[in-house]
């Protein structure tokens, strides 16, 4: 049988005014290789949402009447699958209730798919951030967002789920330097080896070489290298190198001797320890990378303490 897709100069995206549900598409806010993100707003409140649609772009495409095909014959069971997992995916994360996450108001299917809803926040991004001083941001700023970040990855694992796409591009910045979590659209159960996932996403500089293996093995240790590795961004101005150069060549230059002078010896010693391209020679959990953080000596103690002594873990459980 053989599908007919796109026809040829016809857009993947959805048209401004189309209408989902009881959600109408403003327009496109970008994608990934698993999906495509709209804004939209509810029709009758007006209020702002988020709209994720599972289109993986390496197994399907837009068919004419909007619904979404798989590319051919071969890809049929691959999209059903990752449609499938898609669609429990947004389930469980439906139950995610923490303030760093961004959390789903709905999921439904339509157009032979599956959505996602999310609450709209405003705030820029970090990489916004880093690009506009170059790095360089202080280290009070970093500790502001890292412990409410691992909390809310912390929740994502105990469910038994890896977010497999951790960068300064999807880490908002709200007002007050509240992050959020967003883009669950590489998210997947924890599994013993990429053979099992459907299709593949990845991010040169963030993801590390497990996660362009095959049969490399992922668990938090591959969310943590791609903590490890924006927290490097954030004091570089730029990503380490490919991973996989790395794992050939490594040319990084450990964060504890080129910012040395800049941040204090247990945070760098906690990121080279995320950044080690061995995933069984890196903390093999987030309380492990949380422990690293804690300081050893007077100084970075009494830093640490100033900046951790805000942050109460238990109440960021629920947003």
């Amino acid at each position: 049988m053989t599908i007919k897709a796109t026809m040829a100069g016809q857009s993947k995206q959805l048209p401004p005014g189309t209408v989902l549900e009881n959600f109408r598409i403003l327009n496109t806010m970008g994608g990934g290789g698993f999906s495509i993100v709209y804004l939209a707003e509810e029709i009758g409140s007006g209020r702002q949402f988020v709209i994720k649609e599972y289109l993986p772009s390496r197994l399907a495409t837009r068919a004419a009447d909007q619904s979404v095909m798989p590319l051919d014959d071969n890809k049929l069971l691959a999209f059903q699958k990752g449609r499938m997992m898609f669609f429990q995916e947004a389930s469980t994360l439906a139950t995610l209730q923490h303030q760093n996450i961004v959390n789903v108001r709905s999921f439904f299917r339509a157009n032979n798919t599956v959505y996602m809803a999310l609450y709209y926040d405003t705030g820029v991004d970090l990489q916004h951030y880093i690009k506009k001083r170059g790095g360089k941001l202080s280290e009070k700023f970093i500790m502001t967002i890292l412990p409410p970040l691992i909390e809310a990855l912390k929740i994502i694992h105990e469910k038994g789920y890896l977010h497999l796409d951790i960068k300064p591009g999807n880490i908002q910045i709200r007002s007050g330097g509240s992050p959020l979590l967003l883009d669950f659209g590489a998210i997947h159960q924890r599994q013993l080896s990429r053979q099992n996932q459907v299709g593949h996403v990845s991010s040169q500089g963030y993801s590390p070489v497990e996660q362009y293996n095959r049969n490399g093995y992922m668990g938090p240790w591959t969310d943590i290298y791609a903590l490890g590795a924006t927290l490097y961004t954030c004091m570089n101005g730029k990503p380490p190198p490919p991973a996989y150069n790395r794992d050939e060549e490594d040319t990084l230059k450990p964060a504890a001797k080129a910012f040395r002078k800049h941040y204090s010896k247990t945070l760098l010693k906690a990121v080279d320890w995320a950044l080690d391209i061995n995933p069984e020679l890196r903390p093999q959990s987030l309380d492990d990378f949380l422990q690293a953080l804690q300081p050893t000596n007077k100084k970075d103690k009494s830093m640490t303490a100033k900046i951790l002594g805000r942050f109460n873990p238990r109440s960021s459980r629920t947003r």
